[in-house]
């Protein structure tokens, strides 16, 4: 029994070796490490800033341009003094430039708040100094955000600075009449279009907190405690750790905000264990890859992006969350049958009696899960997301305080304040360089442009503008994080599937089911290399598996235009139950397709008719779904004969 243990506990990645793993593959864990004064600067920065958020939480805020530029002034000075210009910049110390730079970006985003009544004043009638101080914001977000976010966002904005300067020389459909430099930096600093828009207004306020809340979970223990949750549940089963590793990835999805950082996270304890179990390598990465990412669907939280999707849709956010959640479900019960198949398959075991956590300890330890469940249920009864987060916070105090292993001390409270000022630069920073980007569309109206000119490309058949704009925003997915891969996505490729009349919600949540699964869609599938990094893969060939066990993915958006009853618009419980169990059952048929085995292994043209009955299934429609299920009862009565043949010639 104890050698069973120890070599458990050997499966699991050390701290330092987590930490290196984050450091390569997520920007925004590829920060210094200060000590000394530079330390201490840092720190007192960093919970001044959760602070005044929980200030402004509870008391009247100022003036939103005020506010938002207060909330980029923190976060700009901190980001300048913790992450270096280059891989290779120090980590030990902050260069004097990048301290003379913290200091510029703070009192040039504070530039509004000394300001504020002389530029209400003149209003579209701005000084030199007013278009200098704009243009060295934006110049220190742009670069700030490649800092901590990366290259491919930054990359983005820019084309579209450039776009609104000189779009007039373009030709065809995506010309403009052009725009002058005084008036770009003028609408993108000095209004609520550019950077002080919406994406930073939603980052300031409820991304902000839910972030803290998420850090105040990690103090009691609750990170650690999804991992021993999934081994209970889960562990025992056919192929244990890989199932464990879709429900903790599931779990941690509702407080973390990347794909990435789940994938360090839980990865580094699953992905051994299953290559240790049989699992091949590849495989083993992809199925973390692929429950990882798809932790960014899962309500309550979505990656910060169901706020930000409550805010442009107009839509409350309980109603974003409760749409949310059928098609997060779908997700992960669809990889759960591709493991099942697997595991079945090769014929793999779960994990031993002897590697299982004590159940009666685990159990005991589930108030820790309170906290969770009173965020839902404050968002259930009508609290706002601001309030529901701050209550989070709170109850996760009390909580923590049921037992001396999870009692928060003040300095623990101390440093979880720091640490969820540290989690929200990076959403700070992307949300910012994003508003540049949407506010570059509401000055040219390259959106409706380029939904037009999708349109007329796809001839304006549904299913081939789905294609393209799904093409699309894997593209401008690519390398950015989940709370800019919807801003960029839902503004440049929404637009085209909402005038097929398709509702709001459900062109929304197709672009922003795509831009997601960009992490794990190869050749920049920056999730599936995470996971790669830990199995000792093969990139490419985990990033392939996990587009493949993440098929539900690439499947279940077309379901929110052709049949939104999936997200529950419009719709009465009986027919999104229907669509939902025809779903089910079409994801039941693809994965045995896909994997090559059901209850029997599976002839190549047994796997092309469940592929597509499965298929059949998720398209709605009375004669699709007869023909769906009658062709999957066929196969299953095949698959069950083949099986009982077998058994019966072995005896």
């Amino acid at each position: 029994m104890e050698n069973d243990k120890k070599a458990l506990a050997d499966t699991a990645m050390s701290d330092e070796q987590v930490k290196e793993m984050l450091s390569k593959y997520d920007k925004e864990s590829s920060y210094r490490d200060l000590k000394g004064a530079m330390g201490w600067v840092v720190t007192i920065l960093a919970i001044t800033f959760s602070l005044y958020q929980l200030y402004i939480s509870i008391f009247p805020p100022p003036p939103a341009q005020v506010h938002r530029s207060i909330h980029l002034a923190f976060a700009l000075g901190l980001i300048y003094l913790l992450y270096p210009a280059t891989k290779k910049g120090t980590r030990k110390k902050v260069p004097i430039l990048d301290g003379i730079l913290a200091v510029l970006a703070i009192y040039a985003s504070l530039y509004w708040y000394f300001n504020f009544d002389q530029l209400i004043t003149r209003i579209g009638a701005f000084n030199q100094q007013d278009y200098i101080f704009g243009g060295i914001v934006i110049l220190l977000v742009l670069e700030a955000t490649r800092r901590v976010v990366g290259i491919p966002i930054v990359v983005i904005a820019t084309i579209f600075l450039l776009y609104a300067l000189y779009g007039n020389h373009l030709p065809g459909f995506l010309t403009h009449r052009g725009v002058s430099i005084e008036r770009l930096i003028g609408h993108m600093y000095f209004t609520l279009e550019g950077i002080l828009g919406t994406p930073l207004s939603v980052s300031a306020t409820f991304i902000f907190l839910f972030l803290l809340f998420g850090a105040f979970l990690e103090k009691t223990g609750v990170g650690a405690y999804f991992n021993e949750l999934a081994m209970a549940v889960a562990g025992r089963r056919v192929g244990g750790p890989a199932k464990v590793a879709i429900f903790s990835s599931a779990l941690q999805g509702t407080i973390s905000g990347s794909s990435v950082a789940n994938v360090v996270t839980s990865g580094s304890f699953t992905i051994p264990m299953m290559k240790r179990l049989g699992y091949r390598k590849e495989f083993a990465g992809g199925v973390e890859a692929a429950s990882s990412t798809g932790g960014q669907l899962m309500p309550p939280i979505m990656g910060a992006a169901a706020f930000l999707m409550a805010e442009f849709t107009n839509t409350p956010y309980w109603d974003i969350a409760k749409a949310a959640a059928i098609p997060a479900i779908l997700y992960f019960t669809g990889i759960w049958i591709m493991v099942h198949f697997e595991a079945k398959r090769i014929g793999l075991r779960g994990l031993a009696k002897e590697e299982m956590p004590d159940k009666k300890e685990v159990l005991r330890r589930s108030y820790l899960l309170l906290p969770i469940l009173a965020i839902i249920g404050f968002l259930m009864a009508g609290v706002s997301p601001t309030r529901a987060a701050l209550y989070g916070i709170l109850t996760t105090i009390i909580v923590g305080a049921f037992r001396k292993e999870t009692r928060m001390s003040p300095r623990d409270i101390l440093q979880a304040l720091e640490n969820g000022a540290r989690a929200a630069l990076g959403v700070a920073a992307a949300t910012a360089t994003a508003g540049m980007i949407v506010g570059v569309v509401t000055l040219t109206g390259v959106g409706l442009k380029f939904a037009n000119g999708l349109l007329s490309f796809s001839g304006g058949i549904v299913l081939l503008t789905l294609f393209f704009t799904m093409i699309a925003s894997i593209i401008l997915g690519m390398g950015t994080p989940t709370t800019a891969n919807y801003i960029i996505t839902s503004t440049i490729a929404a637009p085209a599937i909402i005038a097929l009349g398709a509702p709001t919600l459900s062109a929304h949540m197709f672009t922003f089911y795509f831009g997601i699964v960009a992490d794990i869609t190869p050749p920049v599938c920056l999730a599936a290399f995470a996971a790669a990094g830990i199995a000792k893969s093969s990139p490419m060939r985990t990033g392939l598996n996990s587009t493949k066990l993440a098929i539900a993915a690439f499947i279940i958006p077309y379901i929110f235009v052709l049949s939104p009853e999936l997200l529950l618009i419009d719709t009465t419980i009986g027919e999104s139950l229907f669509v939902i169990m025809t779903a089910t059952v079409g994801m039941l048929g693809i994965s045995a397709g896909l994997i090559g085995y059901w209850m029997d292994h599976m002839k190549v043209w047994e796997r092309i008719w469940a592929i597509s009955a499965g298929l059949c299934l998720i398209v709605p429609g009375l004669w699709t779904d007869t023909y769906g299920l009658g062709s999957l009862a066929l196969i299953f009565a095949l698959q069950v004969m083949n099986s009982r043949k077998k058994k019966m010639a072995v005896q």
